[in-house]
């Protein structure tokens, strides 16, 4: 007894009863509204209700029918919800027809430069700025990020060029600044399996970009993805930016079977980074436009006006000319396969 789907005339009274008998249960309820049912699912350890148990809810006024998930991801699962999630973040809505590319530096350095970079992946036809504030690195003595100073940077470049903000967080202390001035909360590889900060995360409704661990499979990535959605938010997409394995040409291995894979298992947009996956700019664009082909919702690309001055990643990082044309190429590509850009 994972799921249960209400008939499509069910009362909020029903609802509510249904929810009341699953909290003296010892479950938590996540209810999710569809254009044609209302689905709840059960939140908890349910393998101890017996199957009589399971039955008695199907007696119940308002219920259609009583499913059970072998998948320990239930409300990331396919089987929770059959369409693709749509994620609307302002004007845009991730999961549909239209693939949006988040696009920007690694790290937010000065004004000058993010305000430059904003106006140039905005006017190629990105429709999200990234950049980081806080930075994950792996020596303690490379550069840390502007912190809160890099956050209001990236607000006013929001504001002067409409995009939404999309940036990493790293600590749960930091939630208060964050929710102000991002519109898309990253969670980093490093902390897929930070189940704390995932938790914090979750219990906010501001959308989630959550990437893959360095070694993490696709049943841990949909997991990590659970701990968010079952605090009650529902708003997160998948990152896959690379795997570490023996290969040493790249500077991870993108796994672009992962898409599929995902949307097979899994009702979650589907988002690619190419830029973190092969760490060198030239393999960017290829990677971009197999992604589009594959299936990706989304694409994040790293941006850099300067990229041999750049303070993180510069070796990684299109210049806003390549960008622009990758732009135009990824339309066709877009096309052939039924989406747009």
């Amino acid at each position: 007894m994972d799921i249960i789907v209400l008939r499509p005339e069910a009362t909020a009274k029903e609802r509510r009863n249904i929810v009341k008998r699953l909290n003296k249960m010892g479950f938590d309820a996540h209810v999710s509204k569809g254009t044609e049912r209302t689905v709840i699912g059960v939140i908890g350890d349910t393998s101890k209700v017996s199957e009589d148990e399971s039955r008695s809810f199907e007696s119940l006024s308002g219920v259609e029918k009583v499913h059970r998930i072998t998948e320990p991801y239930r409300l990331a699962s396919r089987n929770f919800q059959g369409k693709g999630s749509l994620i609307k973040i302002g004007k845009n809505v991730i999961g549909g027809k239209r693939i949006h590319v988040m696009a920007g530096p690694c790290s937010v350095e000065n004004r000058a430069n993010l305000i430059s970079i904003a106006a140039d992946v905005k006017k190629a036809g990105a429709t999200f700025l990234r950049g980081g504030a806080f930075k994950p690195r792996t020596s303690p003595y490379s550069f840390q990020g502007l912190g809160e100073e890099g956050l209001e940077i990236l607000s006013e470049a929001s504001r002067m060029t409409g995009l939404p903000v999309v940036t990493e967080i790293m600590d749960p202390r930091d939630i208060g600044v964050i929710l102000k001035h991002v519109d898309v909360i990253q969670i980093g590889a490093r902390n897929m399996q930070n189940f704390r900060l995932l938790q914090e995360v979750g219990s906010y409704g501001k959308p989630v970009l959550l990437k893959r661990g360095l070694s993490a499979t696709i049943k841990e990535l949909l997991m990590a993805a659970e701990y968010i959605m079952a605090q009650g938010n529902e708003k997160v997409m998948l990152c896959e930016r690379g795997i570490r394995t023996f290969e040493t040409a790249t500077r991870n291995t993108l796994d672009l079977s992962a898409v599929p894979v995902i949307k097979r298992l899994s009702h979650l947009p589907v988002i690619i980074d190419p830029s973190h996956a092969v760490g060198k700019w030239e393999l960017v664009s290829p990677m971009a436009k197999a992604a589009v082909a594959a299936g990706a919702d989304g694409l994040m690309i790293e941006v850099h006006s300067h990229p041999e001055e750049a303070l993180s990643d510069g070796e990684q990082s299109l210049k806003p000319a390549k960008f622009k044309a990758l732009m135009k190429e990824l339309k066709a590509v877009a096309k052939a396969v039924g989406r747009e850009i």
